[in-house]
Protein backbone atom coordinates (compact mmCIF):
# COMPACT_ATOMS: atom_id res chain seq x y z
CA UNK A 1 0.00 0.00 0.00
CA UNK A 2 3.21 2.41 0.42
CA UNK A 3 3.97 2.00 -3.15
CA UNK A 4 0.72 2.51 -4.01
CA UNK A 5 0.39 6.23 -2.25
CA UNK A 6 3.95 6.71 -3.51
CA UNK A 7 3.00 6.63 -7.05
CA UNK A 8 0.07 8.27 -6.05
CA UNK A 9 1.60 11.51 -4.65
CA UNK A 10 4.59 11.41 -7.93
CA UNK A 11 1.51 11.67 -10.46
CA UNK A 12 0.94 15.18 -8.87
CA UNK A 13 3.95 16.50 -10.05
CA UNK A 14 5.69 17.06 -13.73
CA UNK A 15 8.07 14.07 -14.94
CA UNK A 16 11.27 14.71 -13.59
CA UNK A 17 10.41 16.36 -10.59
CA UNK A 18 9.01 13.41 -8.29
CA UNK A 19 9.08 14.00 -4.49
CA UNK A 20 9.90 10.12 -4.31
CA UNK A 21 12.19 9.13 -6.78
CA UNK A 22 12.62 5.82 -6.17
CA UNK A 23 9.55 3.40 -5.00
CA UNK A 24 10.63 -0.15 -3.59
CA UNK A 25 8.70 -2.72 -4.54
CA UNK A 26 9.36 -4.93 -1.39
CA UNK A 27 6.83 -6.40 0.65
CA UNK A 28 8.68 -5.94 3.87
CA UNK A 29 6.61 -4.20 6.49
CA UNK A 30 9.20 -1.84 7.19
CA UNK A 31 10.02 -0.68 3.65
CA UNK A 32 5.75 -0.71 3.69
CA UNK A 33 5.68 1.72 6.72
CA UNK A 34 8.83 3.80 5.53
CA UNK A 35 6.96 4.89 1.86
CA UNK A 36 3.84 5.78 3.90
CA UNK A 37 5.83 7.67 5.75
CA UNK A 38 7.40 9.14 2.38
CA UNK A 39 4.06 9.83 1.06
CA UNK A 40 2.86 11.56 4.38
CA UNK A 41 5.70 14.35 4.27
CA UNK A 42 5.60 14.47 0.27
CA UNK A 43 1.79 15.65 0.80
CA UNK A 44 2.55 17.82 3.39
CA UNK A 45 5.10 19.26 1.20
CA UNK A 46 2.30 19.64 -1.62
CA UNK A 47 0.16 21.63 0.45
CA UNK A 48 -2.08 19.18 2.59
CA UNK A 49 -2.36 20.90 6.03
CA UNK A 50 -0.74 19.07 8.75
CA UNK A 51 -3.73 18.54 10.93
CA UNK A 52 -5.46 16.26 7.49
CA UNK A 53 -2.77 13.87 7.33
CA UNK A 54 -3.19 11.03 8.91
CA UNK A 55 -0.99 8.68 11.28
CA UNK A 56 1.27 6.09 9.49
CA UNK A 57 -0.04 3.23 11.89
CA UNK A 58 -3.74 4.60 11.41
CA UNK A 59 -3.59 2.85 7.25
CA UNK A 60 -0.79 0.53 8.18
CA UNK A 61 -2.88 -1.29 11.30
CA UNK A 62 -6.29 0.20 10.10
CA UNK A 63 -7.13 1.56 13.05
CA UNK A 64 -8.73 4.91 11.52
CA UNK A 65 -9.15 4.46 8.01
CA UNK A 66 -11.51 8.10 7.80
CA UNK A 67 -8.39 9.42 8.81
CA UNK A 68 -6.44 8.20 5.52
CA UNK A 69 -9.66 9.20 3.71
CA UNK A 70 -9.45 12.59 4.68
CA UNK A 71 -5.93 12.88 3.64
CA UNK A 72 -6.48 11.71 0.31
CA UNK A 73 -9.54 14.32 0.06
CA UNK A 74 -7.38 16.56 0.72
CA UNK A 75 -4.72 16.00 -1.47
CA UNK A 76 -7.38 15.47 -4.33
CA UNK A 77 -8.72 19.36 -3.18
CA UNK A 78 -5.01 20.52 -3.33
CA UNK A 79 -4.70 19.21 -6.59
CA UNK A 80 -8.24 20.47 -8.04
CA UNK A 81 -7.30 23.88 -6.48
CA UNK A 82 -3.77 24.18 -7.64
CA UNK A 83 -5.16 23.17 -11.81
CA UNK A 84 -1.64 22.94 -12.72
CA UNK A 85 -2.64 20.59 -15.61
CA UNK A 86 -0.51 17.58 -13.26
CA UNK A 87 -4.05 16.16 -11.92
CA UNK A 88 -5.65 14.25 -14.80
CA UNK A 89 -8.67 12.53 -12.57
CA UNK A 90 -12.61 13.98 -12.67
CA UNK A 91 -12.25 17.75 -11.12
CA UNK A 92 -15.93 17.42 -10.06
CA UNK A 93 -14.50 14.49 -7.25
CA UNK A 94 -12.84 17.00 -5.28
CA UNK A 95 -14.37 20.69 -4.05
CA UNK A 96 -11.88 23.71 -4.81
CA UNK A 97 -9.93 25.20 -1.93
CA UNK A 98 -11.08 29.32 -1.09
CA UNK A 99 -8.84 31.69 -2.88
CA UNK A 100 -7.76 35.12 -1.67
CA UNK A 101 -10.05 37.72 -3.11
CA UNK A 102 -8.85 41.23 -1.12
CA UNK A 103 -11.25 43.90 -2.15
CA UNK A 104 -10.51 47.55 -2.13
CA UNK A 105 -12.65 50.39 -1.33
CA UNK A 106 -11.63 54.02 -1.49
CA UNK A 107 -12.05 56.14 0.53
CA UNK A 108 -15.49 57.70 -0.88
CA UNK A 109 -16.81 54.59 -0.74
CA UNK A 110 -16.21 53.65 2.70
CA UNK A 111 -17.73 57.30 3.70
CA UNK A 112 -20.95 56.39 1.71
CA UNK A 113 -21.21 52.72 3.47
CA UNK A 114 -21.98 55.31 6.80
CA UNK A 115 -24.96 56.80 5.14
CA UNK A 116 -26.89 53.56 4.85
CA UNK A 117 -30.21 53.85 6.91
CA UNK A 118 -30.78 51.51 9.46
CA UNK A 119 -33.75 49.87 8.36
CA UNK A 120 -31.91 48.65 4.71
CA UNK A 121 -30.12 46.64 7.25
CA UNK A 122 -33.57 44.57 7.99
CA UNK A 123 -36.32 44.65 10.82
CA UNK A 124 -36.66 42.28 13.94
CA UNK A 125 -40.12 42.37 13.90
CA UNK A 126 -41.11 39.09 12.40
CA UNK A 127 -41.83 36.14 13.34
CA UNK A 128 -40.50 34.93 17.63
CA UNK A 129 -41.09 32.34 19.65
CA UNK A 130 -43.27 34.35 21.92
CA UNK A 131 -45.67 32.11 23.34
CA UNK A 132 -43.62 28.75 22.84
CA UNK A 133 -43.51 26.04 25.50
CA UNK A 134 -40.59 24.44 26.40
CA UNK A 135 -39.22 21.11 25.61
CA UNK A 136 -41.11 18.92 27.77
CA UNK A 137 -43.94 21.02 28.90
CA UNK A 138 -47.65 20.09 28.47
CA UNK A 139 -49.67 21.05 26.19
CA UNK A 140 -53.02 22.41 28.25
CA UNK A 141 -56.01 21.33 26.51
CA UNK A 142 -59.14 23.00 27.76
Amino acid sequence: CGGVLCKLINSLYPPGQEPIPKISESKMAFKQMEQISQFLKAAETYGVRTTDIFQTVDLWEGKDMAAVQRTLMALGSVAVTKDDGCYRGEPSWFHRKAQQNRRGFSEEQLRQGQNVIGLQMGSNKGASQAGMTGYGMPRQIM
